[in-house]
């Protein structure tokens, strides 16, 4: 019997999924592609923060026809794995099609970056289009994010411990709420101190775990100024502060998430486990199965539009924001 674990390669994750997208694409009729790609425009590597004096940067696609001033966040991120040649217009069709303005994020990637610090970015994303939001004339409390798999992870680490922002920050930009209103994923690693069963780690440790990179934790030594790797325990911290399923609680935003019962890389426990969290918490939340889903399958591009239904539900305008606008 073959263990599940989050292990494969760092390429396999995105791969997968991009090859059963890719798959399903090539279903669409081209009078359709070309017809979508006139329905926005394009400006690509806006720059949405610095770190290490490298640049961060995301893609935004605006509708040119009947945009309804909500905003949804791609995170573009496998394996935390975040590539900018892994932006595909095909991925926010569909939510293009229904007025959405698409920032599709590309943080810090692994293996140079671990995985507190992809979320540090995806964290800092939000505060950036927030701050914007007059800009990109969206409205700053309807902001929904998707992604799948690490994605799926990172979108439901802004969905359940997204903050307020730091008011004494320096930065203005970071004085700003990076909490999201509504999140729908794809298979997400949510808990990784009970991966699979419970009780059972995934710590970037084990024999069989080929994740290493964005679980290779180091603290810097205050006397020799050298880095080295951390304890256990501080180790099983990271990971717990990591795991999306502890941070819970009543208020987050509504979270759909879609998962295969045949996936071998992230355990349909892990959407099933969170999904029970939110029910304690009184959390909107939906769990769709895919009967015979891997990690990934061939018309996933076809529930992009249950993705898109969600955000529709829930990045409403609120009573508010309409009758502001009146």
């Amino acid at each position: 019997m073959k263990k599940l674990t989050l292990a494969s390669t760092a390429s396999r994750v995105w791969s997968v999924l991009a090859l059963a997208a890719l798959f399903s694409a090539l279903l669409l009729s081209l009078d359709n592609i070309a017809q979508a790609e006139e329905t926005f425009t394009r400006k690509e590597d806006v720059i949405y923060g610095r770190k290490f004096g490298m640049a961060l940067t995301m893609d935004v696609f605006t509708p040119t026809k009947n945009p309804n001033v909500a905003a949804v966040i791609l995170t573009v991120s496998g394996g935390w794995i975040s590539d900018h040649d892994k932006i595909q217009p095909v991925f926010v069709s569909e939510l293009i099609k229904r007025g959405y303005t698409v920032f599709a994020v590309v943080h810090g990637s692994q293996p140079k970056f671990t995985i507190p610090e992809c979320v540090a970015d995806m964290n800092r994303a939000v505060r950036f289009i927030r701050y914007h939001a007059e800009d990109y004339k969206i409205d700053p409390n309807r902001i929904g994010i998707t992604g799948a798999s690490a994605g799926g992870h990172l979108s439901l680490m802004l969905g359940t411990a997204g903050d307020e922002g730091n008011s004494g920050a320096k930065d203005p930009v970071d004085k700003v709420s990076s909490k999201v209103e509504a999140v729908a994923c794809f298979f997400p690693p949510t808990d990784f101190l009970n991966y699979g069963k419970p009780g059972i780690k995934s710590l970037g440790l084990e024999p069989e775990h080929r994740f290493k990179a964005p679980f290779d934790f180091h603290t810097q030594d205050a006397a020799t100024k050298l880095f080295k790797p951390v304890d256990m325990e501080t180790r099983e911290k990271i990971c717990k502060d990591c795991s999306p399923a502890y941070h819970v609680s009543k208020g987050d935003a509504p979270t759909l998430i879609i998962h295969g019962d045949a996936d071998q890389l992230v355990p349909l426990q892990q959407s099933e486990l969170i999904m029970e969290k939110f029910k304690e918490a009184g959390v909107p939340a939906e769990l769709v199965v895919v009967k015979g889903g891997a990690h990934g399958w061939p018309t996933i591009l076809a529930d992009f539009k249950t993705i898109a239904d969600w955000f529709d539900k829930y990045l409403k305008p609120s009573t508010a924001t309409a009758q502001a606008g009146q």
